[in-house]
């Protein structure tokens, strides 16, 4: 017979073209695994790692959760923020008094910011060709 897994809840953060699949489960210490590989591996400067714990790391939040995510996409900022916003949802799902504490925080709101197209006639978005009088 198969082991029973604990019960998880899941969310999805996304920032640019980054997009993040993460699970809650409740634990002992809070420990994020980023595509099977601690967090502080993943992202290889402390500025980085330190976004994925940002909604952990809030004082309201008290319980303690095991964070495992799926990441694909973007950069590695992207990412980050990506995972952070996944996480502050799945804590919502959870616990729905810290809703008002993460959306303070800017942690629920996607960033709109995406690259611009590039344009038929345009060398990049908005570059132009150099004009030539002949």
């Amino acid at each position: 017979m198969p082991e029973k897994t604990a019960p998880y809840i899941a969310a999805i953060g996304r920032r640019k073209t980054a997009s993040a699949r993460v699970r809650i489960t409740p634990a002992d210490t809070n420990t994020i695994e980023v595509n099977g590989v601690p967090a502080a591996e993943y992202f290889k400067t402390k500025e980085r790692a330190a976004i994925t714990q940002d909604a952990l790391g809030l004082e309201d939040v008290t319980a303690t959760y095991n964070v495992t995510v799926k990441v694909r996409g973007g950069g590695v900022t992207a990412q980050a923020e990506a995972i952070r916003m996944g996480i502050a949802r799945a804590l919502t799902s959870a616990d729905a008094t810290l809703r008002g504490t993460l959306k303070a925080a800017g942690y629920l709101k996607r960033d709109p910011r995406a690259v611009e197209r590039k344009k038929p006639g345009l060398l990049k978005a908005r570059k132009r060709p150099q004009w030539t009088k002949r």
